[in-house]
């Protein structure tokens, strides 16, 4: 698993990208097995996607709504069930959930908010004290050369030296890249140095995308909301942080951008160089995670392993690359939303397979557990996919949708407002609610109040948004107030109550504040 590592930086999902070849490994072990085309993660952040993961639970059920979260140990199910089932559990690189990990061993990023450093990253071992990196009981070992090779290092070692090869084993290899400030490994510098990169049209011209939700009246929040490419953003933009002496110095020591990107050109061209050499750096580090996998194939080649092991590849949820303006993830939008996922295991799954089956994060513990000769436990609240890896098709009442809810509120002058929704493979309806999930009007009510660029308490309009992929797969026409929608806008109201029942997702008692303005909007 890499960190952001979202579909369009694929050859395997016909992105603008493709034809750059970004990921030829990653491309051939998914044409080896199984691409999933409808993949989606339930809450697009780091921490609650892969405490999902680990759970098979939703946010609210697993009780890690945000990056502050921690799952508990004893809730870490995944690992705890496949290791009832025989196998030897590991955890190596990006972890990201506070508590001790509940695998056999771990060497996992502890440093930095868990976040790791690109470079010489420092990583807490099974026989270490496990704690972060402000209690004075951390313990980390520091590793010399980039995240990326020293995850795979590790990795590899563990697999020849430190395993018991009498057993079977699951390894979760999970990469800090591509996650910002794309830092790379210094041999690819010059990697698409001269290659212009394909942008979006909805970089420049968002046509009818959004709300005032997401705009605010009379687009009065444009310049708050949604970190961005362009300079539209006055809080949070790429080129704020990228053109920053420290941060090229860092990513890019041998950039030496012009004066006129700070003060002289128009827009449209500042917007332009800053998508240029964003994605440089992003796809760099994809380039990194591509070649490190190489590497473990070949291992495993040399080993007789790879094809009597499972190979899945995911990311933990989508990521924006410039798609109406827009950088980072936590939106319902598809490039945020829509998870990278394939299984290579030509003993069970035909070469070459392609599904358009909804599949969901929460879904990935039960397929695995049930692939291992498990039964997957009943708070999972995911479905396993294993008959559809082994025949290719739906099976009967298989999940024709599905929901997502982004809890956190205006984080860290990326500024999404809390927002949830229900996706089917035609259609999309998503309602803002503006909110964070504590109530900050409530006197006695408390909050981390020192987290980082948050504002927490900043209530948004409500507005709710729909689009018809397929006729706007790029989602540029909210058809919200369109007629000829109302009926199905309708039902998949009801469908999404049905679903936040049965989720243990619903607001109610435990969220009046939030209630209230689902209560005062639902028949906007």
């Amino acid at each position: 698993m890499a960190d952001d590592h979202t579909t369009q930086a694929f050859g395997i999902y016909g992105s603008r990208l493709a034809s750059l070849n970004p990921t030829p490994t990653l491309d051939k072990i998914a044409n080896e097995g199984m691409i999933f085309d409808n993949c989606y993660v339930t809450n697009s952040i780091c921490t609650p996607s892969r405490a999902t993961i680990l759970t098979g639970q939703y946010s609210q059920a697993n009780g890690v709504l945000d990056l502050e979260g921690v799952l508990p140990t004893e809730n870490q199910y995944l690992p705890a069930e496949i290791k009832k089932l025989g196998y030897q559990t590991a955890l190596i690189g990006k972890y990201h959930l506070s508590s001790k990990p509940n695998f056999d061993y771990y060497n996992v990023l502890t440093a930095h908010g868990e976040q790791g450093t690109y470079f010489d990253p420092v990583l807490t071992e099974t026989g270490m004290n496990f704690a972060l990196e402000n209690d004075p009981k951390f313990e980390g070992k520091k590793y010399e050369g980039h995240s990326s090779d020293v995850i795979t290092d590790i990795s590899i070692d563990w697999l020849k030296n430190k395993r018991d090869k009498s057993k079977p084993f699951m390894l979760m290899y999970q990469f800090k890249a591509p996650h910002d400030n794309f830092e790379y490994a210094p041999r690819y510098k010059d990697y698409l140095n001269d290659t212009y990169i394909p942008e979006p049209a909805s970089l420049y011209h968002n046509g009818n995308n959004g709300s005032v939700a997401t705009r605010g009246a009379n687009d009065s929040l444009i310049n708050v909301i949604g970190s961005s490419v362009s300079r539209r953003n006055t809080i949070r933009s790429m080129g704020m942080t990228m053109w920053d002496k420290s941060s090229i110095k860092d990513s890019n020591p041998e950039f030496n951008p012009s004066q006129k990107l700070y003060d002289f050109i128009s827009d449209k061209e500042y917007t332009h160089e800053t998508y240029q050499e964003y994605l440089k750096r992003y796809l760099r580090c994809v380039k990194g995670v591509d070649d490190n996998v190489a590497r473990m194939i070949q291992f495993l080649k040399d080993e007789g392993l790879y094809d009597n092991t499972i190979i899945v590849y995911t990311g933990d949820q989508g990521f924006m690359l410039g798609e109406h303006d827009y950088i980072d993830k936590r939106w319902m939008y598809e490039e945020s939303m829509r998870m990278p996922f394939f299984v290579r295991y030509p003993k069970l799954i035909q070469p070459g397979s392609r599904t358009d089956a909804i599949i969901n994060n929460a879904d990935f513990a039960p397929t695995l557990i049930e692939l291992a000769g498990g039964n997957p436990p009943e708070q999972m609240q995911g479905h396993s996919f294993e008959s559809i890896l082994k025949t290719a098709k739906e099976p009967e009442g298989w999940q024709q949708s599905t929901y997502y809810r982004y809890w956190m509120h205006m984080a860290h002058k990326h500024a999404n407002p809390a927002h949830f929704g229900i996706r089917t493979k035609r259609y999309k309806l998503i309602f803002f609610y503006g909110k964070y999930w504590v109530d900050t009007k409530d006197m006695k009510a408390t909050w981390n109040k020192e987290s980082w660029g948050n504002s927490f308490e900043m209530d948004t309009p409500a507005a709710w948004e729909f689009y018809d992929l397929k006729v706007d797969p790029n989602e540029m026409n909210n058809a919200y107030n369109e007629l000829e929608y109302a009926e199905t806008i309708t039902d998949l109201k009801k469908q999404l109550i049905a679903k936040r029942k049965e989720l243990n997702e619903e607001d109610g008692d435990k969220f009046p504040h939030i209630q209230k303005v689902i209560d005062a909007h639902w028949n906007d």
